[in-house]
């Protein structure tokens, strides 16, 4: 890498359009072919459907392949199988294991050789330096350094950046490695980051004099409402990252026009919602990935046509202000978070975004739950919202109601409609300091319920 540019690999990060078109084709040849030569999965399938590797060539052709899933690779794994479908290379070239979370049923397994391990550090790396990150910035790294890979390949793309990591893991700590270690930016989500200034404040310490410069958010979708409201509390940017183990790792340049992926590591389709088919740019669609890989290289895992479940919008393919050609997307927001009413889906974010409208910021934390009931008839649904507040004495109700209602309704006709038929009720609860439901159930707080 050349420092003294603003890119981290300037060859190909700015590469022209129709050479980056075909790269992209080069490296979806190459790990198709990978694919049906080294995983057990894949093998199978070319066998079974009497499809030649070699007659995928590009990007189109990919639609003749399954589309899989995290089902798929959990069926394809012990104690489903004998051995893991998906790995692509003998054990002894494994350099680690991952596995997600679980939440959804058996933990899916990963794979990584030290050669993946330094693409994805790649594509940290370029998100970071995109970002003004260099040489002499320390960053407080609030992901978890467990099974999941994001903060470990954050604190390798930092060490090939110059980078200084303070790898806390979670950011309930302590206000005084603000003072004692002053970094210049944070990796957190939106909320931890508004907790964390409001325990500087009570200690004194006002955020937007602190050392930081910028703020990273990861693992969530988010609106732009509770992004500006946290640059106004820390007084800096904040930009937006998207990636998971499957190997995404997406993120917003300095003028945050969209995240930028890194399309000569991994290639991204959008599908439309029955997935035979790729919308047009500028329309919504779920994401499917396929892992790239440069000729002649290996993985631990390789994915075909993965659907991330999650939706996106391609916002551009020409060159960005920042001088990047790799395409941008909207902040993708998972498919787990979408609701459906009266035909009408409205996501997590679209909550979100009404909770945090600047005016109701002035009487609420940010912290919020919500819950879907259906009505005492059929064909009614009650959303109820609960609203954490500083003083829950003192909040203008009608505000932030107005406020929300607005936010929430707008661009949505059919549920306008039923909420002034009175189909669709809409209740607001409003509760103190720590007293919201998910406070009292350990692991990640789930923002949205359904309980119909």
């Amino acid at each position: 890498m050349n420092l003294k540019t603003k890119y981290y690999n300037p060859d190909i990060e700015t590469m022209e359009r129709g050479e980056l078109d075909a790269l992209v084709e080069e490296r979806i040849k190459y790990t198709v072919n990978y694919a049906a030569e080294n995983s057990l999965f894949y093998k199978k399938w070319f066998r079974e459907h009497n499809i030649k590797p070699s007659d995928i060539r590009s990007h189109e052709d990919l639609l003749e392949l399954p589309i899989i899933s995290g089902k798929t690779i959990r069926e394809n794994q012990p104690p489903e199988t004998v051995d893991f479908g998906f790995r692509a290379v003998d054990w002894k070239d494994v350099f680690t294991v991952h596995e997600t979370s679980g939440t959804s049923g058996t933990p899916k397994s990963f794979f990584l050789t030290w050669e993946d391990w330094e693409r994805y550090a790649e594509k940290y790396a370029r998100s970071f330096v995109s970002q003004g990150f260099g040489p002499g910035d320390r960053v407080v790294v609030c992901a978890s350094y467990g099974m999941n890979v994001g903060a470990n390949t954050m604190t390798l793309a930092a060490r090939n950046i110059g980078m200084t990591i303070i790898p806390i893991g979670k950011c309930n700590f302590p206000p005084r490695v603000m003072t004692s270690y002053k970094p210049t930016s944070i990796v957190g989500s939106v909320f931890k980051l508004i907790s964390l200034a409001k325990r500087m404040k009570m200690q004194g310490m006002d955020p937007t004099e602190s050392s930081i410069e910028r703020l990273i958010v990861g693992g969530e979708s988010f609106p732009d409402e509770s992004r500006n409201y946290v640059a106004e509390i820390w007084g800096c940017d904040v930009f937006n990252t998207y990636g998971s183990t499957e190997g995404t790792m997406c993120g917003e340049c300095s003028h945050l026009k969209g995240l930028h992926v890194p399309e000569d590591l991994v290639h991204m389709d959008v599908y439309d919602p029955r997935m035979d088919g790729f919308v047009k740019d500028g329309e919504c669609g779920r994401i499917v990935l396929t892992t790239l890989l440069p000729v002649g290289a290996r993985c631990g895992n390789v994915l075909l046509n993965y659907d991330t479940e999650d939706t996106t919008v391609v916002l551009d393919r020409e060159k960005c202000s920042c001088g990047r050609t790799h395409m941008r997307v909207l902040n993708p927001q998972r498919e787990a978070e979408t609701f459906w009413i009266f035909e009408t889906p409205f996501n997590r974010v679209d909550v979100e975004k009404g909770v945090f409208q600047r005016e109701n910021m002035e009487y609420l934390t940010g912290e919020y739950e919500a819950f879907l009931y259906g009505g005492e008839d059929e064909g009614e649904v009650t959303l109820r919202v609960s609203l954490e507040c500083e003083d829950a004495e003192k909040c203008d109700r009608q505000v932030i109601e107005s406020n929300f209602l607005g936010s929430f309704l707008k661009y949505k006709r059919v549920l306008e409609d039923a909420y002034m038929q009175g189909s669709l009720d809409i209740i607001f609860n409003y509760v103190g300091p720590g007293q919201l439901e998910f406070y009292h159930i350990k692991g990640r707080p789930k923002r949205i319920v359904d309980r119909r």
